[in-house]
């Protein structure tokens, strides 16, 4: 009688497999394009960060602005991308930055991601990505948590300060906020 349970059980546990393969082999929602060093530079700056902070850099591509902010300013930082190859690539660039005692990258879903050490989130990712983002960062950091996004604001959140970076050929703005006491911004 066990034995024709044995086929769905099977089944059960394949589907687990394949559900739980998804999941890491998931693509990612925003395409990959390096943010420039003027716009890093910009972006630490506004931050203020230094050799006390923690910095989580969502959708942290190839590491560059937590690599950037750990041999610069001393700072700690996890960088989080969904895309094994940034995080392949990433850990690379830290380990020939010589970062490796103060930073990681991890391959998981930003969504999913536990943030509540950080001092410091950057971002660049896409406005309706941020939209859906700004709920978690709200309620798992801490009031007073740094927050800069290249690019594109969080809605109806104003930003304390707008800086726009000039390049050659492009402009590029940078959103700057704290995160308020818990209910003050939904």
């Amino acid at each position: 009688m066990w034995l024709r349970r044995v086929p769905a059980l099977l089944l059960l546990v394949l589907l687990a497999c394949v559900s739980a393969s998804t999941a890491q082999s998931r693509q990612p929602e925003v395409p990959y394009v390096p943010t420039d060093d003027k716009v890093v530079a910009e972006m630490l700056k506004v931050a203020n960060v230094g050799k006390n902070d923690v910095l989580y850099d969502l959708g942290s591509g190839d590491g560059r602005i937590v690599i950037t902010a750990a041999k610069q300013f001393g700072t700690r930082g996890v960088g989080v991308d969904i895309d094994p190859v940034r995080v392949k690539e990433a850990n690379e660039n830290a380990a020939k930055a010589g970062v490796t005692d103060r930073v990681r990258f991890v391959q998981q879903d930003l969504f999913e991601t536990d943030i509540r050490e950080a001092t410091v989130v950057t971002l660049y990712l896409l406005p309706e990505v941020n939209l859906r983002l700004r709920p978690k960062l709200l309620k798992d950091l801490k009031p007073g948590t740094r927050l800069v996004s290249h690019n594109y604001d969080m809605g109806d959140w104003a930003p304390l300060k707008t800086i726009i970076v000039n390049l050659p050929e492009t402009s590029h703005t940078v959103y700057y906020w704290l995160v308020p006491p818990a209910g003050t911004v939904r």
